[in-house]
């Protein structure tokens, strides 16, 4: 038998990039940390917040490319002149990616005790009809 994919369905023409969208969501390699939260903040708005304590704006980077929300983050190791007798409170670097759909862009991104917000917008479409003309030959 064979596997249908989205871009071998016979209705879903053009469909190969989703499929590739797919993929690449699954391969993201997100370990959970830091946790988020996704809520829809309006009808076309959502909002992204990341645990980040501990993580200053500098320590932290967003970026967009090709529809893939990336955030990192790298703390500097300053602990020249410390002595620590316990040490639970980790420093490790963070990758944390989401992938956005067609139409939804970065708002803008805030930081505000320990958590950082990221807000997303969707532009709504116009709904368009084409009618098409059927040429003689």
């Amino acid at each position: 038998m064979t596997k249908l994919t989205f871009s071998t369905h016979p209705f879903l023409l053009g469909f190969d990039q989703l499929e590739r969208l797919v993929e690449r969501t699954a391969k993201s390699g997100n370990d959970g940390y830091p946790p988020f939260n996704i809520e829809q903040s309006a009808e076309n708005a959502f909002r992204i917040t990341l645990a980040v304590a501990g993580f200053r704006e500098p320590d932290l980077t967003i970026t967009v490319e090709d529809r893939q929300l990336v955030v990192k983050g790298r703390q500097t190791e300053d602990t020249e002149g410390r002595i620590f007798l316990h040490r639970g409170i980790a420093s490790r670097a963070f990758q944390r990616s989401f992938v956005l759909a067609d139409g939804v862009e970065v708002a803008g991104a805030t930081m505000e005790n320990g958590l950082l917000h990221i807000d997303l917008k969707r532009s709504v479409p116009e709904s368009v009809v084409q009618t098409i003309r059927i040429a003689k030959k």
